[in-house]
């Protein structure tokens, strides 16, 4: 059974990414985060990694760089009109983050799309294509 300080603890890490889910499109810091759930931003970084094997901040990024993606797929805005309704305030720094996380350019992807190469149900695009965080893909080893 787990003691209750360990149990209000996750409960205080669930609201916070509860919250970055649902406002990834607000400006949002650690530091903010953590005076909502009466943390310190060193701590509930620590913690939330332990929990969750990345950092509030990495988790912020990869939900914005999700959205981006869908609203890339859905079509009807341009790559900077996306960057800003996502959450980001530098189209430099949109551009820089999902080609860390994607593998491509926002362009890129969406001539990779608009080409048909990922011609798939928009579900399956969705698993396959979620962004993975460099440090999560194996390395490539030639035979």
């Amino acid at each position: 059974m787990i003691d209750p300080a360990s149990r209000a603890q996750l409960i205080a890490l669930r609201r916070v990414r509860d919250r970055i889910d649902r406002q990834f499109d607000r400006p949002l810091n650690v530091e903010e985060l953590a005076a909502g759930v009466h943390m310190s931003a060193g701590h509930l970084s620590r913690r939330f990694r332990a929990a969750y094997g990345e950092s509030p901040y990495s988790y912020l990024m990869t939900r914005r760089i999700e959205r981006a993606m869908a609203l890339i797929r859905r079509g009807d805005l341009s790559i900077t009109d996306i960057c800003f309704t996502v959450g980001f305030s530098s189209l430099g720094t949109f551009s820089t983050r999902f080609s860390e996380l994607v593998g491509v350019s926002p362009r890129r992807y969406r001539s990779a799309l608009e080409a048909g190469e990922h011609d798939l149900p928009t579900f399956i695009v969705k698993n396959v294509l979620r962004p993975v965080r460099n440090r999560e893909v194996g390395r490539f080893e030639p035979d």
